[in-house]
């Protein structure tokens, strides 16, 4: 296992990482953004990514003001991305299956970490066949504070009864990698909406193209 040999487990990121979640968020902004006159909509979603609900409408208040209702765009943005998972369901990220297979098959132990609220995760996961892989699951709304902060990926290793240093996370977000190099965790990104600054570069042990290298990387 060549210096990847303490690794027990590997603690996935979903949106944007499992399910081809974050492409359906940006055409859901932006058309709540168009109905409700809102400029520069992305620059505001980009600092949103990997954040839990309270979190980004925090975001969105510091964007366009204190008074901004973010409760109702936040809304918004909801119903029109649960019309289209409804009528069209969520794709999954390329090799996702194969790449959770091959992990499983070396003897990883695999958890998921998601900003999103556990009732959604459970759904998309269930509806996409990637829900059994995992033998925990540590969601948005059983933390206060999500990504960036430490504490959701803290939680996801007390779960599996691990230390960070013997969990590896996958993530697709600048503050998802924040959070696990937080925690204490080795942080591979597989970039989805963002290419990696070079403060990720530098947080990051790997950045890889897609989840086809993530097994390899971990077993040469």
């Amino acid at each position: 296992m060549n210096g990847h040999g303490s690794l027990e487990a590997v603690i996935f990121d979903m949106d944007g990482v499992l399910l081809d979640s974050e492409s359906i968020c940006v055409l859901c902004w932006d058309r709540a953004a168009s109905e409700m006159g809102l400029d520069d909509i992305y620059n505001t979603y980009k600092k949103c990514i990997g954040t839990n609900v309270s979190d980004t409408k925090a975001i969105l208040r510091a964007s366009y003001g204190a008074d901004f209702d973010a409760d109702s765009f936040y809304a918004r943005t909801s119903e029109l991305f649960h019309v289209v998972e409804a009528e069209k369901g969520l794709s999954k990220m390329p090799y996702a299956s194969e790449c959770l297979e091959a992990l499983k098959k070396a003897g990883f132990r695999l958890a998921l970490a998601s900003s999103t609220r556990e009732a959604t995760v459970r759904r998309q996961l269930k509806a996409s066949g990637l829900l059994d892989f995992f033998e925990t699951l540590t969601c948005g709304d059983s933390v206060q504070h999500s990504k960036p902060a430490p504490d959701i990926y803290i939680n996801a290793c007390a779960s599996l009864a691990l230390p960070p240093a013997a969990c590896l996370a996958v993530e697709d977000s600048f503050n998802g990698v924040r959070s696990a190099v937080a925690a204490g965790m080795r942080c591979v990104m597989v970039p989805d909406q963002l290419a990696p600054t070079e403060e990720i570069k530098k947080l990051a042990c790997a950045v890889l193209h897609d989840l086809s290298e993530l097994a390899p990387w971990l077993t040469e």
